[in-house]
């Protein structure tokens, strides 16, 4: 099979399309065949070697995608075979991708493998950050950053079918309209203004009681600062840097709580991951949830994909398409 590689640590150029052995099946574990892979942020941390794990070169990117199963290991179901599916996997950017069959996602009848693609780590991301890592409620307000990337979208939609009073940080006017297109009742472009203080203006000077921050260096003083008393700052990524260790001392004032999310956690938490994939896959079919698709290439040009993303220029899901 062919799969997108890179052998050493670097920019987008060491993305190769090469041949490379088709995944070995274990227990209980199905070969997939791809139609899209999801391309995340995470994707190019790992290929900069600055991701939570350290890639094992040569090595495949990419955690999502979406395809239907070809083959079986002993003690998988038969009947799994020909089945529509999306996974959360490793190795993803190629034309075959091994999973084990208790984790399957199964697309629902009348979505297509784009979106099947489209939703697994940004959309479960979004839910578990709202309702598992904190719980949203009427009345609540939130600060998301990077509001017109993948996760900032699909959390904007969710708060406020909660309830929640959503301001959101974005670099140009464009993607401003997108978010407030996706419902964010205030949208900061951080590139003109201090956000923390716009935040504060706001709110009376009280701030907000949840920060999702996937951002890091560059934000996570000001979000401190943004936060009401007793408010809550969860960081889950540092598309800018990992913010310097904190101090429990400028917590005090405020009452503030900081924590992390990582949604591979969940993979030890099967009946919280079970819920939040259900509640999720309801809203879009339902149409409360859009997805929103912001470039699709083919997967030959996972290297543009990557330049883009860092630079960027997309809005919303990068998709990988394989033929």
């Amino acid at each position: 099979m062919k799969a997108i590689r890179f052998h050493q640590i670097g920019t987008p150029e060491v993305l190769r399309w090469e041949d490379v052995a088709e995944p070995a099946l274990g227990a209980g574990e199905v070969l997939i065949k791809v139609r899209v892979a999801g391309v995340n942020f995470a994707d190019t941390l790992l290929r900069r070697g600055a991701y939570l794990t350290q890639p094992h070169l040569p090595e495949i990117p990419g955690f999502e995608a979406s395809g239907m199963v070809e083959k079986v290991a002993d003690r998988a179901n038969e009947g799994l075979i020909g089945k529509r599916v999306v996974v959360l996997s490793q190795h993803c950017y190629a034309e075959y991708v091994e999973a084990p069959a208790r984790e399957l996602m199964f697309l629902p009848e009348g979505m297509s493998f784009e979106d099947g693609a489209a939703f697994p780590l940004q959309a479960l991301t979004a839910y578990h950050l709202l309702f598992t890592a904190d719980q949203v409620v009427p009345g609540k307000s939130i600060l998301i950053h990077a509001a017109a990337g993948g996760v900032g979208l699909l959390a904007i939609q969710m708060a406020k079918q909660a309830g929640a009073r959503v301001f959101g940080t974005v670099s140009t006017p464009e993607k401003a309209a997108l978010a407030k297109q996706m419902g964010a009742d205030e949208v900061i472009n951080y590139a003109k203004s201090d956000f923390a203080e716009e935040v504060l203006k706001a709110t009376g000077g009280r701030g907000v009681d949840l920060v999702l921050d996937s951002v890091g260096r560059a934000t996570f003083v000001g979000s401190l600062r943004a936060l009401a008393p007793f408010g809550h700052l969860i960081s889950y990524g540092a598309a800018s840097g990992p913010a310097d260790p904190p101090r429990i001392g400028p917590l005090f004032e405020k009452s503030l709580k900081l924590s992390a999310f990582w949604l591979m956690t969940l993979s030890k938490t099967p009946q919280i991951a079970a819920k939040g994939v259900a509640r999720v896959l309801e809203w879009i079919t339902s149409g409360k949830l859009r997805l929103q698709v912001g470039l699709k290439l083919p997967i030959t040009q996972a290297a543009e994909a990557h330049r883009k993303m860092e630079a960027r220029e997309t809005v919303g899901k990068i998709l990988l398409t394989v033929e």
